[in-house]
């Protein structure tokens, strides 16, 4: 992969932010936003099933644990009661910290306690992953889709909470709609999420995914090679198509989380739904027919 398509991401948090925090932005940047940390046992902690970040790369564990050694860990961990009355506490932010404490061979970790609902969990969790650019594209895209589906903000106020912009939030949720092998390119980082979005237009985008990688080109290259294996008079047809149709298409694909093809005609038309798997399928009937 070239070195143009490795564009920094951004790192600034939202507005959206200081009003779930009850105006104290600082909570996430000092550990403690005023508060007083109290140090925990660190069985006593455990990972949030809400947590958006699920891959911890070795070497930055690794990393992590040799400064823990000889540093000690300078910022507490965020948590909450555990849900249901269990004992201990919940990881809201810091899970990396206390994965690399484990390795250092650290017994308590400092943390501060806040009651959290599950909606405020995930946002916080996001926010703070994002500011750190930790995320995936995808797992960035499956968080915005929790918070649009599971907690019902519009996309407006996913990107007001995270500090992006709407298309931000747009084109990484069409990311859902993406095969399961060109997903799992995108997660290795053998694909950036430019080369994916591109891929999501082809006529077969896992085959021309390999070829991007055997390639290694570039965004622009990918896009053209797209344009030169749609079919004939496809994409002079797709320059006429309805923006709002368009439009349509990519919301559905965002929201189902699989490629969707919609295709008027002079009465009535189609809606295809593409899945490449017998998971996609299972997640796409318990979604449209729920028990």
């Amino acid at each position: 992969m070239r070195e143009e398509d490795r564009a920094p991401r951004r790192r600034s948090l939202g507005m959206g932010l200081a009003a779930l925090l009850g105006g104290d932005p600082a909570l996430l940047d000092t550990g403690t936003g005023g508060r007083t940390a109290q140090m925990v046992p660190i069985e006593f902690l455990r990972p949030s099933p809400l947590q958006p970040r699920r891959q911890f790369p070795e070497a930055e564990l690794e990393e992590l644990a040799h400064s823990i050694r000889e540093k000690g860990v300078l910022q507490p961990l965020l948590v909450r009661p555990a849900p249901a009355g269990a004992p201990g506490y919940e990881i809201v932010a810091g899970e990396r910290r206390w994965r690399a404490a484990q390795r250092a061979g650290v017994h308590e970790l400092p943390v501060v306690v806040r009651e959290l609902s599950d909606r405020e969990v995930l946002e916080l969790a996001l926010v703070e992953n994002l500011q750190r650019a930790d995320l995936t594209p995808l797992e960035e895209a499956r968080a915005f889709q929790r918070l649009i589906e599971e907690f019902g903000h519009p996309q407006e106020e996913v990107a007001r909470i995270v500090g992006r912009s709407r298309s931000h939030v747009a084109n990484t949720l069409r990311l859902l709609a993406l095969p399961e092998e060109v997903a799992h390119l995108l997660e290795e980082g053998r694909l950036t999420a430019g080369h994916a979005r591109a891929l999501l237009a082809a006529e077969d985008p896992v085959s021309l995914a390999r070829e991007v990688v055997r390639r290694e080109l570039s965004v622009r290259e990918t896009e053209a090679l797209v344009r030169a294996r749609a079919r004939p008079g496809r994409a002079a047809r797709g320059r006429r198509r309805d923006p709002d149709l368009v439009a349509l298409e990519q919301r559905l694909a965002a929201r189902l989380g699989l490629p969707i093809a919609i295709r008027p005609r002079a009465k009535g038309g189609s809606l295809t739904i593409r899945y490449s798997s017998l998971d996609q399928l299972d997640a796409l009937i318990r979604r449209l027919a729920p028990d």
